[in-house]
């Protein structure tokens, strides 16, 4: 007797979720390939992992286990940035291809959190203590080395002073230069959790969709966005500003008024209960 089996790809939506349930062992490699699925919804997430874990293997044959640290540093940086040819998509900055890891692999173009993931992958396969840094303005990787903590950029493999970080960090002090309120560099360097980065991945991708009013695509990144803070209730806002751009008044609706529930004090609070009056007549008009 011959049987027929059928298996159908899972919803990506649902996929992601099912990645990123746990803080745990979070797959951080895989959670941010599956965000090209926002673009492409067919993406072989197994395809991008199999080429990233080739190039791990390649790497760990020419690295000694028992290499120092800084040779595996070093080892690493020529590998991905002059073998691989990684470095940031200047030309192009803010296109969204560069969050995809998918697209970052084939061009060997991204911006520094997409390139960053990549490059922490190969050094948990060498064995290096390495992390993300959500930095403001320029997401940056750190490695512990016998020496102390190097701090680096991910679209080159420059290794920042502290009077670099510093003068970096700038324009985004509290109150500007001489401000009397001086939080402690250290402070801006602590690692970044896992959801943290995917989140940061997000939250770029959905500026370019907002600001170009792409709805599709711009609720594709919300609905990931509400699946990573489920507590997030401005991301529940913004999921229902979405719908709205898309006419699922309904859902739009829905999403506003768990919004007005839940973030106590908005300061939104007087415009978004006028777009929920505006969605309410339309949903009237249209019974």
């Amino acid at each position: 007797m011959t049987m027929n089996l059928s298996f159908e790809a899972p919803d990506p939506l649902d996929y992601f979720a099912t990645l990123v349930q746990s803080d745990e062992g979070f797959p951080l490699l895989e959670a941010a390939a599956c965000l090209g699925q926002i673009q492409l919804p067919g993406l072989d997430v197994q395809g991008v992992l199999s080429q990233v874990d080739t190039w791990q293997q390649r790497l760990r044959q020419r690295v000694a286990t028992d290499a120092a640290p800084m040779a595996k540093l070093l080892q690493l940086n020529q590998y991905f940035f002059k073998e691989l040819g990684f470095g940031g998509n200047l030309n192009d900055y803010y296109a969204p291809d560069n969050s995809f890891l998918h697209h970052v692999i084939q061009s060997r173009r991204g911006i520094p959190i997409s390139l960053a993931v990549l490059w922490l992958e190969l050094a948990s396969g060498l064995g290096l203590e390495a992390s993300g840094v959500s930095f403001p303005g320029h997401f940056l990787v750190k490695i512990s080395l016998p020496v102390g903590q190097a701090v680096m950029d991910p679209m080159t493999g420059q290794s920042f002073s502290r009077e670099d970080l510093l003068s970096m960090l700038e324009p985004y002090r509290p109150g500007g230069k001489g401000d009397d309120f001086d939080v402690p560099l250290g402070l801006y360097l602590q690692p970044a959790p896992e959801r943290d980065i995917v989140v940061r991945m997000l939250r770029n991708l959905k500026e370019i969709y907002k600001s170009q009013r792409y709805g599709a695509q711009w609720l594709a990144v919300q609905e990931r966005l509400v699946v990573l803070l489920p507590e997030g209730w401005s991301e529940y806002r913004d999921r229902g500003l979405a719908h709205a751009l898309l006419g699922n008044h309904g859902a739009a609706l829905s999403d506003l008024e768990c919004y007005s529930v839940y973030a106590h004090d908005a300061v939104d609070a007087e415009a978004i209960g006028r777009q929920m009056d505006l969605l309410r007549g339309q949903l009237k008009s249209s019974r």
